[in-house]
C-alpha cells in the first residue's frame, strides 16, 4: 500500500484509479446514519467532492437520512471498488453546506434530476408511480427555464475523524491502514487484516 502521510491525498489517488476502472459510479458510497437513539440505517449515495474539508453529498433533508442527520449529525461512509479490490471507510461528524453551494450543485444537475428532486417527497409513501410522474410534468410546466432548488434539498459535509484504507491481499493477508484525526494532523497505524 502507498506510504502516504495524508489520507485525503491517498483517497484522491484511489478515487482517480477507481474512476478509470469501475464501470459505474466510482463515487458511490454506502452512507450509514443513525437516529438519536442509535438505530442505524444505510443506503448508497454519490459523493460529489472530496478535499481537505471532507466529503460532500446532497440529499433531501426531509428524507430518512436527512432527518437522522438532523437528530444525530454523525455518519460513516464506505467506498467499495470491486474492480480494484479496495475499500475506504470514513467516519466523522456531518454539517450542512451553505445554501450557495447547494444551489450551485443543484443547478449543475440534469433538468430531469432537478425535477425529480423537486417532485419527490423522499422516503414517504407514494400512492403510485403516476402521482410522481404527474408532479414532475407539473413542475416542468411551472418552471420552463430554471427550476429553483427546493429549500429541503441540501448539501452535507462529512468531516472525517477516521479514514481506513483496505486493500485485498492473497490468502486474506489484506493491507489495512487507519488514519485518525489528531488536532490538525493525522495519526497513521497499520491494522491486522
Amino acid at each position: 500500500m502507498e506510504e502516504a502521510v495524508d489520507p485525503i491525498e491517498l483517497f484522491l489517488a484511489w478515487m482517480k484509479a477507481a474512476e478509470g476502472s469501475e464501470s459505474n459510479d466510482a463515487t458511490a458510497a454506502a452512507l450509514a446514519t443513525a437516529t438519536r437513539d442509535g438505530v442505524p440505517s444505510v443506503r448508497m449515495v454519490l459523493m460529489k467532492r472530496a478535499d481537505k474539508l471532507g466529503f460532500r453529498f446532497y440529499t433531501n433533508a426531509e428524507s430518512e437520512k436527512g432527518v437522522e442527520l438532523a437528530e444525530n449529525p454523525r455518519a460513516a461512509m464506505c467506498f467499495h471498488w470491486k474492480s480494484l479490490r479496495r475499500q475506504v471507510r470514513i467516519s466523522g461528524s456531518v454539517s450542512e453546506l451553505s445554501a450557495a453551494e447547494a444551489d450551485e450543485y443543484f443547478q449543475s444537475r440534469s433538468r430531469l434530476s432537478q425535477l425529480a428532486a423537486a417532485a419527490s417527497q423522499q422516503s414517504r409513501a407514494l400512492a403510485s408511480r403516476d402521482v410522481l410522474e404527474a408532479r414532475v410534468k407539473e413542475l416542468d410546466r411551472e418552471f420552463p427555464v430554471k427550476i429553483p432548488r427546493p429549500e429541503y434539498w441540501k448539501g452535507y459535509l462529512l468531516q472525517p475523524e477516521r479514514i481506513e484504507f483496505w486493500k485485498d491481499g492473497a490468502g486474506r493477508m489484506h493491507d489495512r491502514i487507519l488514519f485518525s484525526r489528531t488536532g490538525d494532523g493525522w495519526r497513521k497505524e497499520r491494522l491486522y487484516p
